[in-house]
């Protein structure tokens, strides 16, 4: 028994934000339906290399989902989908405010429908104020919670601000949406009530920005604060090795310090006696040496050095899939360990128009003659 698998998702999502947060969602047995025009999802396709007709971060994003292929602009469209809704548990979709209720679907619809569908909308700055109109990408909310001046700030509050990698303005608010549609589920549990969720990118990076807390509480910002008090005798960061490796050091606290001071046969460890040490010696020798030491370290990975770490493999971080067009692929596994009811990727990400047939026929009933029907005035279409 899979912890979802009663549960039918809608999937009207696009590029990582709603994506992620759906695939979550799969991962834990729920059948999600992923819904794109016929023409195929602005997603799909990318700039740049693509596997088997698709992107890598599309493939990334789409595992263990179903693919159905809808014309929402045609009236046929609507219908079908408003067929499934009847069946269905959950909407999400990640569109500009307002463009679910220019298709005729806003909530007041979707609840008439079902009154117990729970529907997430999810957005750059939410369904209400005044920036709410603005369109968003993961850099945006980043930039606007802080997060991109205080990466700058880590290495040089005088200098520039850095963009965060692999768009984490997208992959937290996505995680927080799967764990609010999870709320959801357990309160319509209960009380037999759907209802709607407004994920904001950008409420949510405030969120996870424990420097706006800091400030709050001081009125200074995170550099201020490090620079009037000091940590006293922890120590960390970045030290780059004789080889040109990097490791991160993380003595955090007085007793590490002591540990290392202890383990080198030293009085006094400090930054200088440290760069020193790791420049003397390849990476990975400098990790040893720390690991031997008690002190939590880490070698500075590049991706390809990622995917063969022993500790990584020996956690099942990578699975094997078949893809229809890429062929046998390794994808990146779901990330907790659950005792009893493990969440499992069950099939690669879907190609386009996938499973409509399926859907059409075993989810709603449809013969093979309406399914074609369908195909033939551009309303779904078959891979």
């Amino acid at each position: 028994m899979k912890i979802l698998d009663d549960i039918r998702v809608l999937d009207l999502c696009h590029v990582w934000f709603g994506p992620w947060s759906t695939m979550m969602l799969a991962d834990m047995g729920a059948e999600v339906i992923r819904i794109e025009p016929p023409w195929g999802a602005i997603d799909r396709a990318a700039e740049g290399a693509l596997f088997g007709g698709s992107s890598y971060t599309f493939h990334h994003l789409n595992l263990s989902k179903k693919d159905l292929t809808l014309n929402l602009k045609e009236p046929e469209g609507l219908k079908v989908f408003k067929e499934l809704l009847k069946v269905s548990d959950v909407v999400v979709q990640n569109f500009s405010p307002g463009t679910m209720e220019r298709l005729g679907l806003g909530y007041d619809v979707l609840r008439e429908v079902n009154p117990k569908v729970i529907y997430a909308a999810l957005s750059g700055f939410g369904q209400t104020g005044p920036y709410s109109s603005r369109g968003s990408y993961a850099p945006i909310a980043e930039a606007m919670s802080g997060h991109t001046r205080l990466t700058g700030d880590g290495l040089d509050p005088e200098g520039p601000p850095v963009g965060m990698a692999q768009a984490y303005g997208d992959l937290g608010p996505g995680t927080m949406a799967a764990m609010s549609i999870l709320a959801a589920i357990r309160y319509r549990d209960r009380t037999g009530k759907g209802q709607m969720l407004d994920v904001a990118q950008l409420d949510c990076m405030v969120a996870y920005n424990t420097g706006v807390t800091g400030f709050l509480l001081s009125g200074m910002k995170p550099w201020e604060l490090r620079k009037k008090y000091p940590m006293g005798r922890g120590m960390g960061g970045l030290f780059q090795a004789g080889d040109g490796g990097w490791v991160y050091l993380a003595g955090f606290n007085p007793r590490a310090i002591d540990r290392l001071a202890k383990y080198l046969g030293v009085e006094e460890v400090t930054r200088e006696l440290i760069e020193g040490k790791v420049k003397g010696m390849a990476r990975d020798e400098a990790v040893e040496l720390f690991v031997d030491a008690d002190i939590p370290v880490a070698p500075v990975y590049h991706v390809d050095e990622v995917v063969e770490d022993p500790h990584v493999k020996a956690r099942d971080m990578f699975v094997k899939v078949e893809h229809p067009k890429a062929g046998e692929i390794t994808a990146i596994n779901f990330p907790v360990k659950f005792s009893e009811s493990q969440p499992e990727v069950r099939n690669a990400s879907p190609v386009i128009g996938q499973d409509s047939r399926e859907v059409l026929m075993d989810v709603l009933g449809y013969s093979e003659e309406r399914v074609m029907e369908l195909v033939r005035s551009g309303v779904t279409s078959l891979p």
